[in-house]
């Protein structure tokens, strides 16, 4: 297996240092007991803020050049505006585009929806959305961590309503873990369920998926740098995927 991008290791223990990555044992939403828990909210200082957007930029430009997506246009390829879905997701996009700008030459805009309405000024509830609006400007979310996809599909419905098509989504980690069970009795995850809203396989990428968490304390492990806490996570990670996981893409 070859090494985990550099990228994702930097990432991976900056999240732990600032604590937005952490070990242990927690109740999610859905009522799982998960043995780690990721908080993007916790990613606040400089340092770690500039190490994600290099990630996602990273993951967006790996993405453009990935011949395997279902659709005749690659929409990693061909966009025009990164969206950051409030609050979180803006300064995911603001920071994303800042990179693609100064280290891949990729000049995109970047937009945002306010949670409230504004009644003055510009007005309405989407910021930095471009003018022209007879112009069908395509459009990649960028997220953090999608759990059930429902506020994505909130986002997807406000960008049509500008006149824009959502063409992708990039998140910051995909848990690989399902969310249901279809009529067929296969395990279908969130992310499943989103690119088939999107229209194919592919449409939505992840910066980190839990394969990586997993690979990351293996390495650890293998160079003697892991605490016993780590070795007992690791093990609990691997059993969580055993029963929770979906398929490996």
């Amino acid at each position: 297996m070859p090494s985990l991008d550099s990228y994702k290791t930097q990432l991976l223990e900056q999240a732990a240092r600032v604590g937005a990555l952490k070990f242990g044992n927690f109740t999610l939403k859905s009522g799982r007991k998960s043995p780690y828990f990721f908080n993007a909210g916790l990613m606040s200082d400089g340092t770690i803020l500039y190490t994600v957007a290099q990630a996602y930029a990273a993951t967006l430009c790996a993405a453009a050049s990935d011949d395997d997506d279902d659709s005749m246009v690659n929409p990693f390829s061909d966009f025009d505006i990164l969206f950051g879905p409030a609050y979180k997701g803006i300064s995911l996009a603001a920071c994303t585009s800042l990179v693609l700008a100064s280290t891949y030459g990729r000049d995109v805009k970047f937009a945002y929806d306010r949670k409230e309405v504004k009644d003055h000024g510009e007005g309405g509830n989407v910021v930095g959305w471009p003018s022209g609006r007879n112009q069908k400007w395509r459009v990649v979310i960028v997220d953090d961590v999608m759990t059930t996809g429902l506020a994505v599909s909130s986002t997807i419905k406000l960008v049509a309503r500008q006149g824009g098509e959502v063409v992708g989504v990039v998140q910051l980690l995909d848990r690989e873990e399902f969310s249901e069970i279809d009529e067929r009795g296969c395990k279908v995850s969130s992310v499943m369920k989103l690119e088939t809203l999107l229209g194919g396989k592919g449409k939505v990428r992840s910066v980190l998926k839990m394969r990586d968490l997993v690979q990351w304390l293996e390495e650890k492990e293998a160079q003697g740098q892991t605490t016993e806490e780590e070795k007992r996570s690791l093990r609990a990670m691997r059993e969580y995927r055993d029963i929770y996981g979906v398929p490996s893409s």
